[in-house]
């Protein structure tokens, strides 16, 4: 890097600080004001002449990091906590509700945006106006409009997707000691009592279609997710050895991520190794020992500025691949091959999984598969296309909005995932990559991360940051 290059960059920071007054209040940085408008537009064409209203985050409970939900987050970008947006289709015009400033939670968190910031507020979100929380009395209530749309479905946090968020309410709410409801039920039963006339409807639809089609500055943000995830099991790959732990691969790459600028991880990774933690897809323990011989898995990705990837590779402890991994890895590894080069826009998933059938029953027919069951397994993946269309990644792992309904458009931006299951065995062979849909074809985040054999097997073992803690500083569980 050149002295001007830091130079220039010690100059934009500072401008960007300026940006936030003098108080030095925190607000993100990746998109201007114009972009949260434009959505905010496009709601509106949604509600006609009624009224959105998006509850943010509560006020943390815990030394836990203070994220943002993603749907309010989406709309705005403010961090507060206890925050409303209100999008009022009859004037077309976005207030936003902050507390007053709070000293005590300042304390912990350095200065926040809220109501006494009312003019920066403006300038830095685009809202037409803002007000203080203490305003959203029944005098209000009285003025909003009978027509009103908050989301239903409980909103993302760190870690977090909807289908986990929705299980795990639906078990809260089941148990007789326990009965709650999520908060959005709640909210939405709030607005129900305090506001009888209102017709209360879901803004959850209007808001997964709008998160289903990335905008350029989405995508450079999980691109960038996607390339810390990648680095993180690079590093992971390097320090892989017989005798080196789960949770000491799972450091390795977390380490990368926090260095890279991340300041969260997207969801707990799943590293696991032999074949009864990888045959559990969603292993989370990670306290194993690596064994001589066995495969590892590690599927991770960070929260990058609200963003995340979903990024897997499978690799031999040792350094080695045994004859019958590198059959199957093999050919799971041809599989994402032919599907990934024949994704475009204007094309069906489904269009995409036929072309890719039709051009491996050359593969199929010259493989010589050392066992019937592994034959078997090879034709299931490919007749079934065994989980490649994974599902949409965005701001949560399992993104929310369709996208394999129709045709595939610029923006979409999904997980390549095919998934080789041998049951007789136990074995589950798996690559994964985060791919977005360009205008002439498609961008795979992730060219750079090891996937042909020969290249995964010279990154192991290669020594990485676990190599340098001292063994005397590592306790065993």
């Amino acid at each position: 890097m050149t002295k001007r290059t830091v130079a220039a960059g010690v100059f934009l920071l500072a401008l960007a600080a300026r940006g936030f007054g003098a108080a030095g209040a925190f607000y993100q940085s990746d998109f201007p004001p114009e972009e949260f408008r434009a959505r905010w537009q496009r709601i509106f064409e949604r509600i006609g002449s009624g009224a959105a209203l998006v509850q943010g985050v509560a006020q943390t409970s815990g030394f836990t990091f203070p994220r943002q939900t993603n749907e309010f987050y989406y709309l705005c970008g403010v961090e507060t906590p206890q925050a409303y947006l209100l999008l009022d289709g009859r004037s077309r015009q976005a207030t936003l509700f902050l507390p007053p400033r709070n000293p005590r939670l300042e304390s912990a968190e350095g200065k926040v945006l809220s109501a006494d910031d009312a003019e920066l507020v403006k300038r830095l979100t685009g809202v037409d106006a803002v007000a203080s929380t203490r305003s959203m009395n029944d005098e209000w209530m009285r003025a909003l409009p009978t027509l009103l749309y908050t989301p239903f479905a409980p909103a993302e946090g760190s870690a977090q997707s909807r289908g986990e968020l929705q299980s795990a309410a639906a078990a809260g709410a089941a148990d007789s000691w326990d009965g709650r409801v999520s908060r959005e039920a709640h909210f939405t039963a709030l607005l129900r009592t305090r506001l009888p006339r209102a017709d209360v409807r879901d803004l959850t639809p209007v808001l997964d279609e709008l998160r289903s089609v990335k905008s350029p500055r989405e995508v450079s943000l999980i691109r960038r997710a996607s390339q810390i995830a990648a680095w993180g099991i690079m590093e992971a790959m390097r320090s892989t050895r017989p005798g080196v732990t789960e949770y000491q691969l799972d450091a390795a790459a977390r380490y990368v991520f926090l260095c890279s600028g991340a300041r969260l991880e997207g969801y707990r990774s799943i590293t696991a190794s032999g074949t009864d933690n990888i045959w559990n897809m969603h292993y989370y323990r990670n306290l194993d020992t690596l064994a001589d011989g066995d495969l590892v898995l590690m599927d991770y990705a960070p929260d990058y500025r609200y963003y995340t990837s979903d990024v897997a590779r499978m690799w031999p402890v040792n350094g080695k691949l045994t004859a019958a991994q590198r059959e199957l890895l093999g050919f799971v590894l041809e599989y994402r091959n032919a599907v990934m080069k024949r994704i475009r826009p204007g094309v069906t998933a489904r269009s995409i999984l036929d072309e890719a059938k039709a051009a491996m029953q050359d593969v199929l027919a010259r493989t010589r598969f050392s066992k019937p069951v592994y034959e078997t397994a090879a034709h299931r993946l490919v007749d079934t296309g065994g989980g490649v269309f994974s599902h949409p990644v965005g701001m949560a792992v399992h993104d929310d909005g369709p996208y394999i309904r129709d045709a595939l458009r610029p923006g979409h931006v999904f997980s390549i995932d095919p998934q080789l299951r041998v049951p007789e065995e136990n074995l589950y062979i798996r690559y994964e990559d985060v791919v977005a849909v360009t205008e002439k074809g498609y961008e795979n985040f992730t060219d750079f991360l090891p996937s042909a054999l020969d290249d995964i097997e010279r990154t192991v073992g290669r020594g990485g940051i676990v190599q340098k803690v001292p063994p005397a500083a590592v306790e065993k569980p």
